[in-house]
């Protein structure tokens, strides 16, 4: 699975993480963005400084015990913008809710052909990988989500939209992999509010994936996937994370498929700031290990984790990675 040193139960994250901590701690981010945007520092010096606070969210996540983190996609403005603004054809437009959220995105529209430039996202695997002493993963909004959270002004057919924008992503894909990138996660949570989409969404991951030697988790959250995950069993990849705080029924869909992947299990709530009892968690484990052996399990908070202040959300991983290794009788 992961050379982690660990047998089974792996604790992760699932991509974002906090970029400002709470008071008195200086909001360092926040503060340089704002200074860029008045033209009092250069784009050299907010660089320098989200590099600053990636190494102090990689810290955070290795110091709470996480065995597979991510860079914290620090870099990105929300989950569609970082990715979509560095594709031709995009220009990035007003802003728009975030599912039910109280988060808002800048809303990409599509105005001409989307295609590939350059790579986005690998010069942060490169950083987070030298950074880190534990397993990285490279994070990328899937196409289907990317298609569906933006606007198309030029297609006027959506499968043909998200498909170019698979193609066009498939080449980030292939740069991440040849940057040294062995794992790979795919966020899509658009599809489990539109599963009549299925269709054009296995299109989209199979047209991402095509011929790209990467190890591939999708995952999926603000819902479940009740007349899905059967067919996601047949998808080119290798972890299927479900949504266990806001999707209930994935607990019993497990009871109905031949689970053959490995899982990915959301049971952390990342959008509320209670802490998980151990009693709690281990009963939500304990139900699922009767469908998924302990060794094709991951343990993670159900979304990302950029919804809570930064503190709340160091704990609940500190907190995740205890219960996680109590049950595994490690303490």
């Amino acid at each position: 699975m992961w050379n982690t040193g660990e047998e089974n139960m792996i604790t992760t994250v699932v991509g974002n993480y906090p970029k400002i901590p709470n008071f008195p701690r200086p909001a360092v981010l926040k503060n340089a963005i704002q200074r860029f945007d008045d033209g009092k520092i250069s784009i050299g010096e907010l660089k320098r400084i989200e590099d600053q606070v990636t190494a102090e969210v990689i810290k955070e996540q290795v110091d709470a015990g996480v065995d597979v983190i991510t860079d914290g996609q620090i870099r990105w403005d929300d989950e569609v913008t970082y990715l979509a603004r560095g594709l031709g054809g995009f220009e990035i437009n007003g802003l728009a809710r975030f599912f039910d959220t109280n988060t808002y995105y800048r809303r990409p529209i599509a105005k001409n052909k989307i295609k590939f430039n350059e790579p986005v996202t690998v010069k942060d695997y490169i950083f987070a990988a030298k950074n880190s002493n534990v397993p990285v993963k490279a994070v990328i909004t899937g196409p289907y989500s990317t298609a569906k959270l933006s606007k198309d002004e030029h297609y006027n057919n959506f499968e043909k939209f998200a498909l170019d924008v698979a193609h066009a992503l498939r080449e980030e894909v292939v740069a991440l992999k040849n940057a040294g990138a062995s794992h790979l996660q795919i966020n899509e949570p658009s599809i489990v509010r539109n599963k009549k989409d299925y269709p054009i969404f296995e299109s989209a991951i199979n047209e991402l994936l095509d011929g790209v030697d990467i190890k591939a988790t999708l995952c999926t959250y603000f819902g479940d996937a009740e007349g899905l995950l059967d067919k996601m069993l047949d998808l080119p990849i290798d972890t299927i994370g479900l949504d266990f705080v806001m999707g209930k029924k994935n607990f019993a869909l497990l009871k109905k498929v031949d689970f053959t992947k490995s899982l990915g299990m959301g049971i952390v709530d990342a959008r509320n700031t209670r802490l998980e009892s151990k009693v709690e968690l281990q009963k939500d484990i304990e139900r699922v290990l009767e469908f998924v052996k302990s060794d094709k399990l991951f343990i993670n908070p159900n979304c990302g984790l950029d919804f809570l202040p930064r503190e709340i959300a160091f704990t609940k991983l500190k907190n995740m990675v205890d219960i996680v290794k109590s049950i595994k009788g490690g303490v």
